[in-house]
């Protein structure tokens, strides 16, 4: 006879505990120095940058991120084409083993699409990354005000 009760709880359990049961240690995973971009209130998008370091002797690839600011998040990376910067979605960041990741402007970033809310200095935001071995690790930070060359080129071009 079917014991459903000996079919089901394994499966049960291995819902319960989720992936991360399964997955590597990311303990050796470190995100140190996390902000998001500040945008004024007509913007949609913003980006979170970081940088990731590794202390394991294992290269590990970050392939998504997810977060509660945006509806949807993409991992995005600045190129040059033709004598132009154009940022191109990316499906994976190399995190050395060893070594570390700088996820800054003008390079690979978090891109916050379709902000549920404009970014105002000091609000929260939570991201959640996702590596290649099945781990992931949750990121709180808050929003920072850029101005910087950003700043500049904007009123330039206001002339």
């Amino acid at each position: 006879m079917f014991d459903i009760k000996r079919s089901v709880a394994p499966l049960l359990a291995a819902l319960l505990l989720g992936p991360s049961a399964f997955a590597a240690d990311n303990a050796a995973l470190v995100v140190e120095g996390a902000y998001a971009r500040a945008v004024p209130p007509t913007a949609g998008n913003s980006a979170a940058f970081m940088q990731i370091r590794n202390t394991s002797g294992e290269a590990r690839q970050l392939v998504a991120a997810e977060s509660d600011v945006s509806n949807v998040t993409e991992l995005h990376n600045h190129i040059q084409d033709n004598g132009v910067m154009r940022m191109r979605r990316v499906d994976a960041i190399e995190v050395p083993a060893n070594g570390a990741v700088e996820l800054k402007p003008g390079s690979f970033h978090v891109m916050l699409i379709d902000l549920k809310q404009p970014l105002k200095e000091g609000d929260p935001v939570n991201i959640e990354l996702r590596f290649d071995d099945g781990s992931s690790k949750d990121v709180s930070m808050s929003a920072q005000s850029v101005m910087g060359g950003m700043m500049h080129h904007g009123k330039h071009h206001h002339h």
